[in-house]
């Protein structure tokens, strides 16, 4: 694919596994600091009930702003919510089966790490984006896979489908991903962990 048909990459956030308190204020001058195509909510050690009560004022101000809400590894949570899109890990359930129980128009993402046959499979099962990583070290996750950026400019010239490059990604790294062919960037603590607004506008102007 020539470079002229690709969408400028564009910034995919990852909630902090804290979303409570004043995270939704913070979600709100995020996505208001600069263009933002998809937020993800990922937590991890509480029930569905209380996942859906912290979910629910963060989906409405994702909504506001036309920015996709995609749950983190749990099908039954996104159909519960009726989120945009679930992101699946390697141990999440398979693509065919979130396709069933969510629906067409619901965006699937399968974490691939730095494997070239996972993510021809997750193509092939029909996910709609496939994510890899980590390229860079990071504090938000163990990362036990590192992947190159040529991984990304193979992808980008054979395969049609969106990827995504996660980990340790910073506004003063970010550059080399960009090039190399990465659709979108998925960051966490680059955003989370300092002025949020700030980043984010930091973000956009190292991308563009």
């Amino acid at each position: 694919m020539s470079d002229e048909n690709r969408t400028p990459c564009q910034l995919y956030l990852i909630s902090p596994l804290e979303v409570g308190g004043d995270f939704p204020e913070r979600l709100a001058r995020a996505l208001d600091a600069g263009p933002v195509a998809a937020f993800q909510f990922r937590i991890k050690g509480v029930d569905e009930h209380e996942a859906v009560r912290l979910a629910e004022p963060l989906q409405a101000i994702c909504a506001a702003r036309d920015v996709a809400f995609i749950v983190n590894d749990s099908i039954s949570l996104a159909k519960r919510l009726g989120a945009d899109g679930v992101h699946l890990g390697q141990d999440d359930g398979d693509v065919k089966d979130a396709r069933e129980r969510l629906g067409r128009d619901v965006q699937i993402g399968v974490t691939c790490h730095a494997s070239r046959h996972l993510a021809m499979e997750a193509g092939e099962a029909g996910a709609d984006y496939v994510a890899f990583g980590a390229f860079f070290p990071t504090t938000t996750k163990d990362t036990e896979h590192r992947a190159e950026l040529d991984t990304l400019t193979w992808w980008q010239g054979i395969f049609e489908l969106p990827c995504v490059a996660i980990g340790g990604i910073t506004p003063d790294n970010c550059r080399p991903l960009v090039e190399a062919g990465a659709d979108f960037l998925a960051v966490s603590s680059a955003v989370w962990s300092g002025d949020e607004a700030e980043a984010v506008r930091a973000f956009a102007k190292a991308m563009a």
